[in-house]
């Protein structure tokens, strides 16, 4: 189905940009330390989850694809934390197992290259939070 004949809901088109209450963003880029730091990633674990060599994880000089993720990662975590509206929560949900996700962590589920079905597994929680 192309996009021009898929129905969509009113305000869901604009739902994937959630408010950075996270401060993960500066002038609309990842701040990298902070997502590492929240997400408890040291530069071995973006070096995996992005599959980059570590001797490219840079804080200061990221690859653009690398920032590209950490932007998908951050997009992420504050879509999370604007369901719970507390930041303190939000890092403890990324940092515990999950039944619903093969009892791994979403972190872990980063790390190890599965952020995609995070994402939709994310996406699909929230909106059934929704009705």
């Amino acid at each position: 189905m192309g996009i021009a004949t898929q129905k969509h809901e009113p305000g869901k088109l604009f739902s994937n940009v959630p408010d950075d209450i996270c401060n993960l963003f500066e002038k609309n880029k990842p701040k990298p330390k902070s997502v590492a730091k929240m997400l408890n990633f040291k530069r071995e674990d973006i070096s995996i989850a992005s599959g980059h060599p570590l001797s490219t994880v840079r804080y200061n000089r990221l690859p653009a694809d690398v920032l590209d993720r950490m932007t998908e990662w951050a997009t992420a975590i504050n879509l999370v934390a604007n369901h719970f509206k507390d930041v303190e929560k939000t890092m403890l949900w990324f940092k515990i197992k999950n039944p619903m996700l093969g009892n791994m962590a979403p972190r872990d589920m980063i790390r190890m290259g599965r952020f995609k079905k995070l994402l939709l597994f994310i996406n699909d929680s929230l909106e059934d939070n929704k009705h």
